[in-house]
């Protein structure tokens, strides 16, 4: 015995015209739209960037530091250091010098050479050399950096293997790890959404239909992200692009399912396309919005980071999803209300494939029925068993380190940079070619040098000079003043330090590599001990590593903000949507333990199967907040159903017809946004490849476990209370009040 949902209500009379003309308007609105965005895919790099000191707060030491230096040095640069040393480990020979000196001038000779290269400085066990190329900051740091390698690989002196490293060889070999966002990546990602689709669906043109609906709502975010990047509203790199692309299509093509389910319904129930159109829209809209507003709502509490990079990834990924959004409520549905059941072709919905079970505790038929009829004989064990298991997989919390990763191992894979590096430290001071600059005024600067000459960790002191050759004099202090090296022949004068705004930069060499745990330690102590010397924000300390230590410390205390912050909004999001207090702890608390469970896998992977160094404390706050936030979507999905049947059939009969209701389409969604992210592992960056992980298997325990089992089986157990203090909960309360005075 079957019988269907609650009737709704027949939508009003429309000329055929308007049925035909409406959706062939949208249709062409969103082709429109399409066409002008799609070219900007290949124009991302005219408005992205990669340096990592433009996404620090603009109070960070660093950052200020960084913002000065041109003042100093004369031009915006970034230093590439070639470093060569003998295949054999035998000391240079005169003719590999003399063939070192003539590459260095070829390489001064280049495109994108911004300012005086360096001549080879010889190690001092005399087998390698190391010169200094400032590459120009503001044009193609890569493509002059690959200029250069070409060179070195083509010119270097026989017997001799060279490499091509420092800041810039490091930037050049990040955004070569991005190349692939454009192409590789949306090729995988749409690939492996297709494939899902045709195996749910089993029709060679509904698929297609609901990609098109994402990647047309991807070419109309990226082309509104475009211009707002090209304003400097928002700051743009390749991890944020990555993550739009993703979010988008997986988004997209999530809510588009749900509306597909409910058009398939109303198909099976008989109903016309403009018919089912409309009934399909209604019964989609309040969820979809309602999911895409409590990602939204989300995303942009990003908006409270001190990072750029943060904060641009909130209202970029915002525009996402509101176009994602969008199209399933506008695009979609015109496209299908144009092909009706030819879209489901050759399998088309029959007739009663909309009804639901009467009785779902009884025995029955299929496999959401069967998971609802386990839900309701055994609901408590469900839970508890669930939640047993979830807490135990939130053990591997304790091997989780988020405390950052050394720029070198932020890409996967080969890295020449990584290489050049680590044959660098092994000839020259560890920090060789990313100096810790010290920003001081003139008048303190021979305090800062002594500082620096006793600290640990500091191999070499210099002061920027522009009459020095290179742009730097080695550094002493005496009496009060600060004493300079003259460079040349007898009776030479010694550089004059350069003096900006009253300031000098002095420039420290560290022992150790600039990415490393002990250059840190040095960094973190000197400012500790300027501070000191010659007073609280007197002296600031920039460079490489100190742009890494003020990252990690802004993005501990985003995560420290941020996350209970989300908690909040969403909650009230839900109670609003519900109309609920205690469904909406529930689904909160179920979020939480998911995404903890889907952490403490992920940190045991990342020690036990890749061997990952760690991960930077951003990563469990971008998890979060897709976790959480998708996370609720599903529930949202199911909850608004449980609702709407719960109405017509009773709280527990009705979390039952839910189940079943939304089981094919969540589950299938569940799949299309995990498939998306993993696609993310295709770019060889360290922390999109853990997004990809956490947020795939995060989506995938929450499909399987929890919007399946956990959530139902609680939701049973605990009965019409889960509505308190709504009316649906009071009217539960007088029906259950009445039925035990007729049973008495």
């Amino acid at each position: 015995m079957h019988s269907r949902r609650g009737a709704t209500r027949p939508s009003p009379p429309v000329s055929r015209w308007l049925r035909i003309g409406i959706p062939s308007l949208l249709v062409l609105i969103w082709v429109v739209g399409g066409s002008i965005g799609g070219p900007y895919f290949g124009k991302v790099d005219q408005v992205a960037t990669n340096d990592q000191s433009s996404f620090l707060p603009q109070s960070a030491d660093a950052t200020r530091v960084s913002e000065r230096l041109p003042d100093f040095v004369g031009a915006d640069a970034i230093p590439a250091i070639v470093v060569a040393q003998t295949a054999d480990g035998s000391a240079l020979s005169e003719t590999q010098l003399t063939g070192l000196q003539a590459l260095t001038a070829d390489i001064a000779a280049l495109d994108g050479i911004r300012g005086e290269t360096s001549p080879p400085v010889v190690s001092d066990d005399g087998q390698a050399v190391q010169i200094f190329v400032p590459i120009d900051a503001s044009g193609e740091v890569r493509e002059v950096v690959e200029k250069v390698r070409e060179l070195v690989s083509a010119d270097a002196p026989a017997g001799v293997d060279a490499w091509v490293t420092g800041p810039a060889g490091f930037t050049a070999d990040l955004v070569k790890g991005f190349l692939g966002i454009d192409g590789l990546l949306l090729i995988v990602a749409l690939a492996a959404v297709f494939v899902i689709l045709i195996v749910v669906y089993r029709s060679p043109l509904l698929p297609i239909l609901v990609l098109l609906t994402s990647v047309f709502a991807l070419c109309v975010a990226l082309l509104t992200v475009w211009w707002l990047a090209y304003a400097q509203v928002v700051v743009l790199n390749g991890q944020v692009q990555g993550i739009l692309f993703i979010l988008v299509i997986g988004a997209a093509t999530d809510y588009a399912l749900l509306y597909t389910a409910r058009f398939r319904e109303a198909i099976g129930e008989g109903r016309r396309r403009w018919d089912a159109t409309v009934t399909a829209w209604r019964g989609a809209v309040e969820p979809i919005l309602a999911s895409g507003g409590t990602v939204i709502a989300g995303l942009l509490c990003l908006l409270l980071s001190d990072l750029a990079n943060n904060r641009a990834l909130g209202p970029i990924a915002s525009i996402g999803i509101a176009f994602a959004v969008l199209s399933a409520l506008t695009f979609l549905p015109a496209l299908l209300a144009l092909v009706g059941r030819a879209a489901f072709w050759p399998f088309f919905p029959k007739p009663g494939a909309g009804a639901l079970p009467d009785d779902l505790t009884q025995p029955v038929k299929g496999l959401w029925p069967r998971q609802a009829r386990l839900v309701a004989r055994r609901a408590r064990p469900v839970w508890i068993v669930c939640t047993v298991v979830l807490l135990a997989a939130c053990a591997g919390l304790t091997q989780l380190r988020a405390d950052g990763v050394p720029s070198s191992d932020l890409v996967l894979g080969a890295s020449e940079a990584r290489d050049g590096q680590q044959v660098l430290a092994e000839h020259f001071p560890g920090g060789s070619g990313s100096p810790v600059y010290v920003l001081v005024d003139e008048s303190s600067a021979p305090d800062a040098v002594a500082v620096l000459d006793a600290a640990s960790g500091i191999e070499s002191v210099a002061v920027l000079a522009s009459d020095a050759p290179g742009g730097q004099a080695p550094v002493t202090a005496a009496d009060g003043s600060l004493q300079t090296t003259a460079f040349g022949p007898p009776g030479t004068p010694a550089p004059a330090p350069t003096v900006s705004d009253g300031q000098v930069m002095l420039a420290a060499t560290l022992s150790a590599t600039a990415d490393s745990a002990a250059a840190d330690d040095a960094v973190r102590q000197l400012r500790v001990d300027l501070a000191d010397r010659v007073g609280a924000g007197t002296a600031l300390v920039g460079g490489v590593t100190a742009t890494d230590i003020d990252s990690i410390d802004t993005s501990i205390r985003d995560r420290t903000l941020i996350i209970p912050i989300v908690l909040v909004v969403i909650l009230l999001i839900l109670m609003a949507l519900l109309r609920s207090v205690v469904a909406p702890l529930l689904l909160i608390g179920t979020v939480i333990v998911s995404f903890g469970a889907a952490l403490g896998v992920s940190a045991l992977v990342f020690d036990g199967v890749f061997d990952f160094p760690g991960a930077d404390p951003s990563v469990p706050l971008y998890g979060f907040v897709f976790l959480v936030a998708l996370g609720v979507d599903y529930n949202i999905f199911l909850m608004s159903r449980v609702r709407e049947e719960s109405l017509a059939h009773g709280t527990r009969s009705g979390i039952l017809r839910g189940l079943v209701a939304t089981g094919g389409v969540i589950t299938s969604a569940g799949l299309v946004l995990a498939a998306t992210f993993a696609a993310l592992g295709v770019i060889p960056i360290l922390f999109l490849a853990q997004i990809a992980f956490i947020v795939a298997f995060g989506v995938l325990l929450d499909t399987f476990v929890v919007r399946s089992l956990l959530v139902p089986a609680l939701a049973y157990d605990i009965g019409p209370a889960i509505w308190w203090p709504s009316k649906l909960w009071r009217r539960d309360a007088a029906r259950r009040t009445a039925a035990r005075r007729l049973d008495s």
